[in-house]
């Protein structure tokens, strides 16, 4: 084989080893590139129990249950076609209320949602696009205060 072979089959070699490396970098990165999932898609079986992820949606009216400790709360978060219960312990965001968005992190356990962290919108006129969309396809208008 000559220089020039040699040199040719090794570049070739390079690049298809950078594209293979590239294709399973993406293909480990397609889950977490979701910034959250919806109620419908969780009782939809698109996310597996037990796996880390987001949920997001509004939280519903009047499903805000907390304990007498003062750390542990519940509640309902619903897209306009499912809902949710999230259960969570530690102190929520002060902007965390009734109707507002919000984004939970957690594990889907048993139907239910274990929130780890809680993340509430930061004003009454920002909502996450995602959150937006979703809301608008299963025809429930955005609410504020």
């Amino acid at each position: 084989m000559s220089r020039k072979a040699r040199r040719g089959l090794l570049i070739s070699l390079a690049i298809a080893i950078l594209a293979a490396s590239g294709l399973l970098m993406m293909s480990a990165m397609r889950d977490n590139i979701v910034f959250f999932h919806t109620p419908s898609d969780i009782q939809g079986g698109k996310v597996m129990a037990g796996k880390q992820t987001r949920i997001g949606g509004l939280v519903e009216k009047d499903s805000i249950q907390r304990q007498p400790d003062g750390m542990d709360v519940a509640f309902r978060i619903t897209d306009g076609a499912s809902a949710i219960n999230v259960r969570y312990r530690g102190i929520l965001p002060d902007l965390f209320r009734e109707q507002q968005g919000v984004v939970a992190e957690g594990l889907v356990k048993d139907g239910d949602f274990e929130a780890s962290t809680i993340l509430a919108k930061h004003d009454e006129n920002y909502m996450p696009r995602e959150v937006s969309e979703a809301l608008k396809n299963n025809q429930m208008p955005p609410t504020g205060r």
